[in-house]
């Protein structure tokens, strides 16, 4: 399963769409080509984006236009932005993956296919091979500068762990069995303030639709989900904190709507459900729609310090929220540093915003 989920994680689909309506070539190289952004002297093209745009919005039914689709271009190029300052970051430290390290990431995910099977694949996606590296290399790149700046030179203590316990200990007395949970919401109902990180807001049901079927695309291509809630989540009490809706008592998920919960308890940890329309009583139709996620279930009991369980999971969950928060302040430093002209931003303003 963690191999094909890899498939969809390097996807870029072919960009096959026209110049967004009202907006000029961004800026144009010596070759031609629109650059939509620079960063230290290297160029991000709009063939790019577009690719990433174009696998993004596969399987709606009606395509983003307008100022959706502006919005849109303009959060991959913005994500397209850190991961190019993460490479350059990468060069410095000597942390480019490797060919011998991309071959052997890339036969592994290739195992559970025959090379027909594998071709297929890639041809339904219609990506070539090299795009398929590309992306994986640029993973494999990520993970190892963030072990090493974050992950690796982080240390949980056991007074760390003793303290949180003895701060929360009501929570490890389980009267009945516990589930673990994350969500990420999307509504259709307009007007409403969010609180997420890329202030993405859908205004009807349409939108909203459209809107959890690219999340649960990203999360298909094993996107992160605690990220995604952050950037697109629009529930205001967890949008904020990745979507950790915190441990809920098996009662309250049978006291829930029955498609919610039969959802729910047929996942094992680190499994998500499918979307999951919220529907109003007075006129039963979905005015929201949801993607659940099980973190972890813990049986009835009381847990004491000395349960390695106890222990493994207040650990995790330091470790996991320390890690969250270093990983936003270093790409925030990293930016800092670094040089960028997003000329798509600029033409964006010069185009729409002198039109209202």
């Amino acid at each position: 399963m963690k191999n094909r989920n890899w498939i969809e994680r390097a996807v870029l689909v072919l960009a096959s769409g026209s110049l967004l309506i009202g907006l000029s070539a961004c800026n144009r190289n010596s070759t031609g080509g629109d650059v939509m952004a620079s960063i230290n002297g290297r160029k991000i093209y709009r063939s790019e984006v577009d690719k990433y745009y174009a696998n993004q919005t596969a399987g709606s039914d009606k395509q983003p236009a307008g100022e959706q689709a502006v919005s849109l271009r303009l959060s991959i190029l913005n994500e397209l932005i850190e991961t190019e300052i993460l490479m350059q970051r990468a060069e410095k430290l000597g942390l480019l993956a490797a060919d011998e390290e991309v071959d052997r990431k890339l036969n592994e995910i290739k195992s559970p296919y025959t090379a027909e099977e594998f071709n297929k694949r890639l041809q339904d996606k219609k990506i070539s091979l090299d795009d398929f590296k590309r992306d994986l290399r640029r993973s494999l790149t990520r993970d190892k500068v963030l072990n090493k700046e974050i992950t690796s030179r982080i240390n949980i203590t056991d007074q760390d762990v003793s303290g949180y316990y003895n701060d929360h200990k009501a929570e490890f007395n389980l009267i009945e069995a516990q589930y673990h949970l994350a969500k990420i919401m999307v509504s259709g109902v307009a007007n409403v303030q969010v609180h997420n990180l890329q202030n993405s807001k859908a205004q009807n049901d349409a939108e909203a639709r459209k809107k959890i079927q690219m999340i649960g695309n990203r999360l298909d291509s094993g996107d992160d989900f605690a990220t995604l809630a952050m950037n697109y989540s629009e529930d205001p009490e967890t949008s904020n904190n990745g979507g950790d809706l915190g441990m809920a008592p098996e009662s309250a998920l049978k006291s829930a709507d029955p498609a919610t919960r039969d959802a729910v308890m047929k996942l094992k940890p680190g499994q998500y459900t499918p979307v999951v329309p919220i529907i109003n009583p007075t006129n039963h139709q979905p005015y929201a729609y949801m993607i659940v996620k099980l973190i972890a279930k813990e049986p009835a009991g009381q847990r004491d310090l000395n349960d390695p369980r106890v222990q493994q999971a207040i650990r995790q969950q330091l470790r996991d929220r320390r890690e969250q928060l270093l990983k936003a302040a270093y790409y925030e430093t990293l930016r800092d540093d670094a040089k960028v002209t997003n000329y798509y931003a600029e033409e964006v303003l010069k185009n729409l915003g002198a039109a209202k």
